[in-house]
């Protein structure tokens, strides 16, 4: 087998299977006035497009904090060119994490100092309508949700940290940093897990049998960072007590050694993948890190596409990584 570009880094023989023979990383998208590629990554098999969130940035026209929701259609065979739209749902606000949810896009919406956020739905195609699902837990707002993930029973599973108070968008938290299960059939939500610094992304494993939470209180909304404050990703076993699941045996299942373990995924065979501060860092189903797509700047989320495709989002860039074609996300299966 030839060497392997310097991007894509082994620290365990298995990882090769999972990069195949010749991957490649290629720059799909770049975009200079604002970072456009931030969080989200939730593509849509029918179209072969992406939806993408931004980080936060000011707004040259109204000199306010926002957050952009861009579409990405991606290229088809033979065409190197992507197209982006900028879509402005009414019932987003501060668009974070996000999830394919029926035929459409589920967001986690952080709120502003206007109004909550909360779980919002968004059409995939135009007019792109929204509204908001979720904004509280009974009665008291939520603080600024960051990631969400549906589990085959119609459950929504989403994290709730404190970066939006910390960052100027939220007022005072009035929650602690929890994880939470919403079941939309009987509009219940459930506080699932605490102790977290602050939660942010959320995967099953393939089975459902196990949910994966990263505490990122490594980097607080401030922009200060503290070697000694989390940058793990905690397991937790899914089991059920009085008909009701419920998150027990936690524990440490792996630290990220640059950055933060932001947004995670598992792939169909267990592994787990997670941005950080260096790339798309990739364990077993054991914790071991078996290698890293390597990114200058490093890589808030990704998504998985079709047939091995990859794709990160690295704030003012957009890449697409292309691994063995047997390796597939085990959100989609494809």
């Amino acid at each position: 087998m030839a060497a392997y570009p310097s991007a894509f880094v082994v620290f365990d023989e298995l990882v090769k299977d999972l990069f195949g023979s010749s991957p490649t990383l290629d720059l799909l998208h770049e975009h200079a006035e604002y970072p456009f590629a931030h969080e989200a990554g939730v593509f849509i098999q029918e179209d072969n497009s992406l939806f993408i969130t931004s980080n936060q940035f000011t707004d040259p026209k109204t000199k306010n904090r926002r957050i952009q929701i861009t579409r990405v259609q991606l290229p088809k065979n033979g065409d190197d060119s992507v197209q982006c739209q900028e879509i402005h749902p009414d019932q987003v606000p501060m668009a974070n994490g996000g999830v394919n949810y029926k035929d459409g896009i589920l967001f986690c919406a952080q709120g502003n100092q206007g109004g909550p956020g909360g779980l919002a739905f968004m059409e995939s195609k135009p007019p792109y309508k929204s509204h908001l699902m979720l904004s509280s837990f009974y009665g008291r707002d939520f603080n600024s949700l960051n990631d969400v993930v549906v589990h085959s029973d119609g459950s929504i599973w989403f994290t709730d940290p404190i970066y939006g108070f910390e960052q100027g968008i939220r007022p005072k938290p009035r929650l602690p940093c929890q994880v939470y299960r919403f079941d939309p059939d009987r509009n219940a939500v459930r506080a699932v897990a605490d102790g977290f610094g602050r939660p942010n992304g959320i995967c099953f494993s393939p089975d459902e049998k196990i949910v994966y939470i990263t505490d990122t209180d490594w980097i607080h909304g401030d922009g200060t960072t503290d070697e000694f404050r989390a940058s793990h990703i905690y397991a937790f076993d899914l089991v059920n007590y009085s008909g009701q699941p419920f998150l027990t045996n936690r524990r440490l299942f792996a630290m990220a050694d640059t950055g933060i373990p932001d947004g995670i995924k598992c792939d169909v065979y267990g592994n787990v993948y997670s941005g950080c501060g260096d790339g798309v860092n990739i364990w077993s189903p054991g914790g071991v890190l078996l290698g890293k797509i390597l990114l200058e700047g490093g890589a808030a989320n990704f998504c998985f596409g079709r047939d091995g495709e990859m794709f990160i989002l690295n704030e003012h860039r957009l890449w697409r990584a292309q691994l063995g074609s047997s390796t597939k996300g085990a959100l989609l299966g494809i």
